[in-house]
């Protein structure tokens, strides 16, 4: 028998289960995407419901083609790594009470901005700016708007908590609700000193304690799920950025780590937890009975929203766009896009961004200048992180866009850095490392292609461009 391990990734726009075995090989796979409601530019939910049937729907599939494949296998672990920040309330038990509110959604800002004052010391418990994008103002909104998640309070029968507490639940066979380090955090409760919820921050939001799961390590037994007959014990359980820098093998303090989702996200491990990451986030990566490892990370909002909004508005095909940019000439005069697609993260956190374009150009100019913004983005961060963290020695690339050597190419160019690209699901790959840490110590780093840095002087020049058009919106949108 070969044993393997199932890892779970649930995220934005699917669901998808990977088996590895021992040697870190990838032995079945299966992908089941799930829809996404944009009720408007801040109200953006999910069923979560169907999220969870995603997830064993891409489990079952996946398991079934593997045995079918190779026999031999035999399944001893899962690993599961979520959408951070995502928010769900249910009954204890695990029945939504409500939708699922996205990562991106950010219906209660308004209400929300009336703590700026409290900014600071929220800054220095969650190492998070107060954003409507983490899920402390989402529980408000459902407290407040949702009559079932009310009644389920007032009966002590409320479960507000991180989409990954509520899959797990329902995965793991309905035992009390835990909730992992990297989850907990992204809901502005959480002190990532001591590792737990505040008490000054439940008190802030009017929360309490007994609606929250319990905090539990990265690592721990979070249940056992059912499947096809076979009984797993989910081992770990994480955020799906937390997650990606354990795919390669033990998280280096000298590389950056850049996924490229539905948004896109920046990490430079820590051995320390970061005293003043101001204008960065201070996040956990991972926790156990030691203590935790910490991130300084960045996030651009619009990295895959953004494609997904521009072809929208300009009834394109994505697949077509991608593969006529590798075909632009380089002499090509593009736009500037100001990319404010689900608001503008870090360092420059403003909710409420008009996405535009500076410049004309063609619909294939257009696109180029929309991706071209995301590597901006990236470097305006990868800045800071050096600022912070000192100089980085190399970056580790995954996600979907990572598959584009034109955006990889100016990404090295941008950050003078050689682009180490994965060949595997980042985060599946890394939360099957969590899950069976002693078979990840011999699996290969699984580099597909590497980038090196060329002189640019052009697009450095766009990047000041960008810079300047950015700074003097964002000036002009304050007045």
């Amino acid at each position: 028998m070969t044993r393997a391990v199932l890892a779970l990734d649930q995220g934005s726009h699917a669901s998808r289960a990977c088996i590895y075995d021992q040697a870190g090989v990838l032995c079945g796979a299966h992908t089941v995407p799930v829809a996404t409601r944009h009720i408007d530019a801040r109200h953006i939910e999910q069923d979560a419901d169907e999220l969870l049937r995603s997830l064993q729907s891409a489990a079952h599939t996946a398991v079934r083609t593997a045995l079918q494949e190779r026999p031999q296998l035999q399944l001893v672990a899962a690993g599961l790594a979520v959408q951070r920040s995502t928010i769900v309330c249910c009954t204890r038990t695990g029945v939504p009470l409500g939708p699922a509110l996205s990562w991106q959604d950010r219906r209660n800002d308004s209400w929300l901005q009336t703590l700026a004052p409290h900014e600071p010391g929220i800054r220095e418990i969650t190492g998070l700016p107060l954003s409507a994008h983490y899920g402390a103002s989402k529980l408000r909104w459902c407290l407040e708007h949702l009559p079932a998640v009310t009644a389920a309070a007032q009966r002590a029968d409320l479960l507000a908590a991180p989409l990954a507490s509520f899959l797990a639940l329902r995965l793991g066979g309905g035992r009390a609700a835990r909730i992992d380090p990297a989850n907990a955090a992204r809901t502005l409760l959480w002190d990532s000193r001591q590792l737990d919820w505040s008490e000054e921050l439940l008190q802030l939001f009017a929360l309490q304690r007994a609606w929250l799961p319990r905090c539990a390590p990265t690592c721990a037994d979070y249940g056992a799920l059912e499947i096809d007959g076979q009984v797993l014990p989910l081992r770990a359980l994480t955020g799906d950025q937390s997650a990606m820098p354990f795919a390669s093998g033990t998280p280096d303090n000298d590389t950056l780590y850049v996924n490229l989702g539905t948004g896109a996200f920046i990490q430079r491990p820590l051995a320390a937890r970061p005293p003043a990451p101001a204008p960065l986030l201070g996040s956990v990566l991972y926790s156990d009975a030691t203590g935790a490892r910490y991130t300084l990370e960045g996030t651009v909002n619009g990295a895959g929203s953004a494609v997904s909004w521009f072809c929208a508005s300009e009834n394109l095909d994505e697949a077509t766009l991608w593969a006529a940019l590798e075909t632009l000439a380089a002499t090509a005069q593009l736009p500037i896009f100001l990319n404010g697609v689900g608001g503008l993260g870090s360092p420059w956190w403003r909710s409420q961004f008009r996405p535009q374009f500076i410049g004309a150009g063609t619909a294939l100019e257009r696109f180029a200048a929309l991706i071209e913004s995301i590597a901006f983005m990236l470097a305006s961060n990868a800045q800071l992180l050096a600022q912070q963290a000192g100089t980085a020695r190399a970056l580790l690339l995954a996600g979907g866009m990572s598959r584009s050597g034109w955006l990889c190419r100016r990404l090295a160019a941008l950050l003078q850095l050689p682009i180490n690209v994965l060949a595997a699901e980042a985060s599946a790959r890394g939360v099957a490392a969590l899950a069976a840490p002693e078979w990840a110590t011999h699996w290969s780093a699984g580099v597909a292609q590497i980038y090196y840095p060329q002189a640019d002087s052009a697009l450095q020049a766009r990047y000041q461009l960008f810079q300047e058009c950015l700074n003097a919106a964002l000036q002009n949108s304050a007045r």
